[in-house]
This record gives structure tokens, C-alpha cells and sequence, in this order.
């Protein structure tokens, strides 16, 4: 009650906006959204940098002002697509926290921690005891290049309770970034879970207890959109539709979301009582409320 969550967004959202407001608001608190460069000053990141183009304020300044008016900072700041070297070190969000003197939450940047809690959320109101069920990380096809960073959370966080993941995806250039399968292989060690990689539809599908399909970009391409789509549209087949779930074990659906109808999935999967991707939105307010209160130091009521 009485506390105030600032929010930062640098590209666009639905769920993640509108459940970090409303979560907000249940709890009693007061929730701002600033889009920099729209109706908010463009921020510049860089330290050291020489600031004569478009940015007008530095994020030293812009982490420091916030601390004194809120309680919580969030930020959403996509890869920017150009050079992966620089963005897997994840520079801006690292830049806020550097600088802020509150807690500081990832709405999703080369990561999507929130997302990841709600999927682990969602699949133990399903299945109860995750540990020892097989959860098939399936690449699915999409007309633009989008972030790794779902699926970079998922292998994460399934292996972290347990589960043994199957990656699957068409080819080597769509592995992950080792950063995240080493760390995917360390929770495994250190949970009793498994991760696999596939390149072969049935083995990442057969006996699968759940499904998460995403699309990410092939790393090897990054910043290169036009040789990632020479690459990419060959693969149109991972799509996931009925005859791929019926090799899995009656296995549970899900997506983060927003998802491109009968392109990742069909409407047959997306709309089967097996899919829990609705769920698995909702749940992002449960889980984020949850993280403002651990936060904040409060108990949940």
C-alpha cells in the first residue's frame, strides 16, 4: 500500500504492461509507465559516451531520479539485433541497476524471468511434481527474427525443477548461446533433470509431457535478417499441429505469447483443452505480484 513501480518500456507489450499495472493496483500501489523517446526522453546507456545524438538524458541520471520517486524499477529493453557480442551482456538493464538504488525487475531483455515464473506456475497447476517430466522446447518458424530470450528462460528454469528438456530446433545454428545451456546443464547436474538437442521432429516430440513452442533466431545470422530468412523459411514444417502432439504422452500446450495462429501453431493446438497458454498468461500477475512483495520485503497476505 503507498508504494510506487516505475516502468520502463522500451519496445512494445500487452501482458506484461497491463499485468505489471494491475498487479500494482491489487496490491495497493501505484504503477507509472514511461516509454522513453515517446513522450518520455530518449536514454542514452553508453558510459563515457559523448552524448550528441538523439538521446537527451543519460541513464545515470534517469536511474537516480526514479530511485528517489519509487520503490521498484522495471524495465523491457529487446536485443538490438545488430551485434549479439554486445547484447548478450544484457548492457542495458545492467546499466540501470548499476546506477539505481532500488530493486530492479527484467520485464524481458535477452532474458524473460516473469514469463518463465508463470510457466512454472502453470505447469505445476497442471501436473503437480514437475521433476522427471519431459518438456519438449520446440523452434517454430516466424516471418521476422525475434530474441532468444524465452527460450533461453525456459531451458533454465524446466531444468532447474527437474525436467528433462528436449531443445529442439532445425539445425546447430539454432542452439542457444552457450552462456544458457551451460547454465541449463549446471541446474540439470545439480536437479537430477536432463537437456537434449534435437534436430529430428520425433525425438523432441515422443514422450513429452509438455510442449512450449517459440521462435528465436539463429545466432550465427544475428544482425543479418536477410541470410536468416534464406535460412529460416525452409523450416516451416516445425509448426506444431495435431499429428506432432499426438506422439507426445497426452502432453499439455503452452506459448508465451502473442502467438502467430497457424504459422507456430495451429488453431486445432492453440484452441485444445490441452493448451494452457491463457493460463499461463494469467499467471504472470500471480507471479509478479509475488516478486514485488519479495521485493518490497512485505509478506503476502
Amino acid at each position: 500500500q503507498g508504494r510506487t513501480l516505475a516502468l520502463l518500456f522500451l519496445n512494445p507489450s500487452l501482458r506484461t504492461r497491463a499485468s505489471f499495472q494491475i498487479g500494482a493496483a491489487q496490491l495497493g500501489a501505484t504503477a507509472i509507465v514511461l516509454e522513453p523517446g515517446n513522450g518520455v526522453w530518449g536514454i542514452e546507456f553508453d558510459s563515457g559516451k559523448i552524448m550528441d545524438g538523439k538521446a537527451e538524458e543519460h541513464i545515470v541520471e534517469v536511474a537516480e531520479v526514479l530511485s528517489r520517486y519509487c520503490d521498484l524499477i522495471a524495465m523491457r529493453a529487446f536485443p538490438g539485433f545488430k551485434n549479439w557480442q554486445y547484447d548478450r551482456e544484457d548492457p542495458l538493464i545492467k546499466a540501470l541497476a548499476r546506477h539505481a538504488k532500488v530493486p530492479v525487475i527484467n520485464m524481458e531483455t535477452i532474458i524473460h524471468p516473469c514469463q518463465e515464473l508463470a510457466l512454472a506456475m502453470t505447469l505445476q497447476e497442471r501436473m503437480g511434481q514437475l521433476k522427471g517430466k519431459k518438456l519438449c522446447l520446440t523452434w517454430t518458424w516466424n516471418p521476422q527474427p525475434l530474441s532468444t530470450a524465452v527460450a533461453n528462460s525456459v531451458v533454465m528454469i524446466a531444468t532447474k525443477y527437474g525436467m528433462n528438456v528436449s531443445l529442439l530446433c532445425p539445425s546447430p545454428e539454432y542452439v542457444l548461446d552457450e552462456r544458457f545451456m551451460k547454465a541449463a546443464l549446471e541446474n540439470a547436474a545439480a536437479s537430477g533433470g536432463r537437456l537434449s538437442v534435437s534436430h529430428e521432429i520425433r525425438d523432441g516430440y515422443e514422450g513429452a509431457d509438455v510442449v512450449y513452442a517459440n521462435s528465436w533466431g539463429a545466432l550465427p545470422y544475428y544482425g543479418d535478417p536477410e541470410r536468416e530468412w534464406g535460412l529460416s523459411r525452409a523450416y516451416v514444417r516445425f509448426i506444431v499441429d495435431e499429428g506432432k502432439m499426438a506422439m507426445t504422452n497426452k502432453a499439455i500446450f503452452s506459448h508465451c505469447l502473442p502467438v502467430r495462429r497457424n504459422v507456430e501453431a495451429t488453431d486445432a493446438v492453440l484452441d485444445a483443452p490441452s493448451c494452457v497458454a491463457i493460463d499461463e498468461a494469467e499467471n504472470r500477475l500471480h507471479v509478479q505480484k509475488a516478486l514485488m512483495l519479495r521485493l518490497l520485503g512485505v509478506a503476502a497476505g
